[in-house]
Parts: C-alpha cells; structure tokens; sequence
C-alpha cells in the first residue's frame, strides 16, 4: 500500500516512527528504513511481531507502506523531512489501534500464563526493551497488546558472532512481566515446539531482499533469512538461555 498523508510524528522512541494514512484508507505507526535503527530493525520487527502471532499473542498487523519522495518534500519540519526523504520505498506500518493505552500491570495484572509467555519470547529473542520503564505494551479494548520488537535479535548486528549468543543466558531482572512470570522451564517445553523451522522460514521470508541484501558475508538475502533460521533453532534446541526466576 502506499502513504497518502503523513499525519503526525510520535515522538516516544528514538527511532522517530510516524502516524501515517494509506490509500486502503487505513492509519498505521510507520516505522522507517532511514531511521538511525536502520532495517535490522525492521527485520527485528518482523520476526518479533509474528513470532509473538504465532504464540497466541496479539499484536497489531504488519503491512508494508511505499513512501513516495512528493510526501517528503511536503513535510515543513527539517528533520522529519530528512527522514522520510532517507525513508524512499517501502518502510514497515504496524495497524494503529485508536484510543490504546499504555500498560500498567499494577492496574491490569495479567494472568501467569500470559507473563509466562511474553516472557519467554522476549527471552528467546533477546528484547531488552520490555522493561518497567519501558514496556511497550498496551491495553485496546481491555486486551494486551505487544508493540516494538525492533531492538531485539541483537545478534544480528555483528554476524560473525552470532554464534556466541545462540545460548546466551537472558537477564530478566527489569522485565515488565517477570514478577508475575511462573515456570519458565515448562513454558519453554511448551512453546518451543510450536516454533519450527518451518515457521520461522515462513516468517523471515516476509522481509523484503532489500533489506537485507547488503549484509556482508552473506551471498544474497536468502542466505541471511537461512542465518536467521539457524540461530533460533539453535537456540530453541536449549535452554541455556532461561532466565532464573525469584522464588
């Protein structure tokens, strides 16, 4: 689909994500390829995003949006112009869910099933950015919703070490969710099997090739989405990684 308005800046990550209409009639928070994350982000938002699909977890839709060059030349504000005119093709849109608001389990616990989980993939996919400062996640509807997995998959930004970090151990300790999370070991024999290689080839073959099409090391976008399979299997093959919850 293609952006028809750039409506607003939301200004509350680093990455300067914009409020943006689309010609299906639709608004969704675009994240942007020119941003300072770059497409790693991207890329880590996809594979965050669905995989938390696949758990049973909701989370907005994905879409990709096609940002026109006539739309960045009509934003007035210098640095918003800047990147969107860095941000030329095709970024990544997360369906904006009117009226949300930010989560606070002091006010809405949620169930230890659910923390379990949430938990768990964070952990899987290293997210350092669930925290109590910053949960990215919100309440529509009176459901919670998992938002922002672009800081996640931090192997992916040095490959020739990734290997090191296939069972690397998950520090929990300012996790949102972790004081309500509960058995983590049976979680893990729980959710791992749902995770397959065909399920993870299915979801890193939603990141367009030219995202990745640079990485160096690697013959072609194919090989890098191969990479990605590779690590979380590996990882999923162990727990190593779980973090040790308080008694």
């Amino acid at each position: 689909m293609r952006a028809i308005r750039y409506v607003t800046p939301l200004r509350e990550g680093g990455s300067l994500p914009g409020l943006l209409e689309t010609d299906d009639l639709g608004t969704y928070v675009v994240k942007f390829r020119g941003a300072g994350q770059g497409t790693k982000a991207l890329a880590a938002e996809i594979i965050g995003g669905e995989l938390a699909r696949r758990l049973g977890l909701r989370v907005p839709d994905l879409a990709f949006v096609e940002l026109d060059l006539a739309i960045a030349m009509g934003e007035p504000d210098p640095e918003i112009q800047a990147l969107l005119k860095a941000s030329v093709g095709r970024n990544l849109g997360l369906d904006f869910l009117p009226g949300s608001l930010a989560y606070d389990p002091a006010v809405l616990p949620p169930s230890a099933e659910l923390a379990t989980t949430i938990l768990w993939l964070d952990a899987l996919i290293e997210n350092v950015d669930r925290s109590w400062r910053n949960p990215n996640l919100i309440v529509w509807h009176g459901e919670l919703w998992l938002i922002d997995h672009g800081a996640s998959l931090y192997f992916h930004h040095n490959w020739p070490r990734a290997d090191r970090h296939v069972e690397r151990a998950f520090k929990a300790d300012d996790h949102v969710l972790v004081r309500y999370a509960r058995d983590l070991p049976a979680a893990h024999a729980r959710l791992a099997p749902k995770v397959t290689p065909e399920v993870l080839r299915e979801i890193v073959a939603l990141i367009p090739d030219a995202w990745i099409d640079d990485e160096p090391g690697f013959e072609g976008p194919d090989a890098v989405r191969e990479a990605y399979v590779t690590h979380l299997t590996g990882r999923l093959a162990t727990s190593s990684w779980l973090p040790e919850l308080a008694a």
